[in-house]
């Protein structure tokens, strides 16, 4: 019998389809036995190499993505806020994640959780370590251990690293998930990585 392999979910912290995502995913792939990579990048990369922009500020598009994600939280009963600063630089929780997944993948989560609330879901800032480290120390995580970590070089690797693969591997969005080589972007594709995690084919 195939092994099954971990699903790639790749997100970006100023995102907030990152954010509806983030609710979900663990919960399909808990149901087709699988587990999920969680991988936060900074999509600016992949903005760049595609020559697009945050949809906040496009013209037009900006306006349309203010309506959308209020909806979106409306329809899936979530917490929102708009955040008075768009694009947040997520630079500085990016980073924390991968120090804290070095040690635990479940807290890890954990901490992606409450960025996500604290940003999208009550309308704060994230982009400073201060107010990241301060978040941390919320659900018990060591918040000058953390701005610590965050400095350490093999961490700005790893998130460097990650940001740059996951153009290679064709990430051009948030979120975009990876599950045996099938590409879903957006969090309106779930329903589509729960038929194909069902079924393995179209």
């Amino acid at each position: 019998m195939r092994e099954l392999q971990p699903i790639e979910f790749y997100f970006e912290f100023a995102s907030p389809y990152g954010y509806f995502a983030s609710v979900r995913v663990d919960r399909i792939a808990k149901k087709h036995g699988r587990t999920v990579l969680w991988r936060p990048i900074m999509l600016g990369v992949a903005l760049n190499a595609t020559g697009s922009k945050p949809n906040v500020l496009v013209p037009m598009k900006g306006e349309y993505f203010k309506r959308d994600i209020a909806r979106c939280a409306k329809v899936m009963n979530l917490p929102f806020t708009l955040p008075k600063k768009m694009p947040m630089n997520s630079l500085s929780a990016s980073r924390a994640f991968y120090w804290v997944n070095e040690q635990d993948t479940c807290k890890a989560k954990e901490f992606a959780a409450a960025i996500y609330h604290e940003h999208w879901g009550l309308g704060n800032d994230m982009s400073d370590i201060d107010d990241v480290a301060r978040v941390a120390g919320a659900i018990e995580i060591d918040g000058e251990k953390l701005k610590a970590g965050c400095q350490s070089q093999m961490i700005k690797d790893k998130l460097r690293d990650i940001t740059m693969a996951s153009v290679d591997a064709g990430v051009f969005g948030s979120p975009f998930i990876i599950a045996d080589e099938e590409q879903f972007w957006g969090h309106d594709r779930l329903s589509l990585l729960d038929q194909w995690l069902d079924a393995g084919h179209w």
